[in-house]
């Protein structure tokens, strides 16, 4: 498959995924978490695909792997947030943010070391 667009990227689909999955988990959190967890669980979320999509519109794959470590950074920031909610509010079920969460992040992973073997 050749890909024309970040929007191919498999990596940034499951992304797009996990962020609709994200707000529909802090939808549910209570009214005072609104400015703490919700706001930051859905800026994280948001960053992922969002980095993805701008190193794919850099010029250069040094561009591309910056870009694609800070979808790293925000995709760690969010697993600590889930661990955080794990413990706060064991009745949400976050199986599926997770288990989307884990594959993004072998995904990011395996991409930026094919491309830094490139270079």
């Amino acid at each position: 498959m050749k890909i024309n667009s970040y929007k191919d990227l498999l990596v940034w689909q499951k992304s797009i995924e996990l962020v609709k999955e994200i707000y529909k988990i802090t939808a549910t959190f209570p009214q005072s978490e609104l400015n703490g967890l919700v706001s930051q669980m859905r800026r994280a979320s948001v960053s992922i695909p969002s980095n993805i999509a701008e190193g794919y519109k850099r010029q250069g794959i040094g561009s591309f792997v910056q870009f694609l470590s800070i979808a790293e950074g925000s995709a760690a920031e969010l697993e600590t947030q889930l661990i955080i909610v794990a413990d706060l509010y064991a009745k949400i079920d976050l199986t599926r943010a997770n288990s989307l969460l884990l594959e993004i992040q072998k995904m990011l992973y395996s991409i930026v070391k094919k491309l830094n073997a490139k270079r």
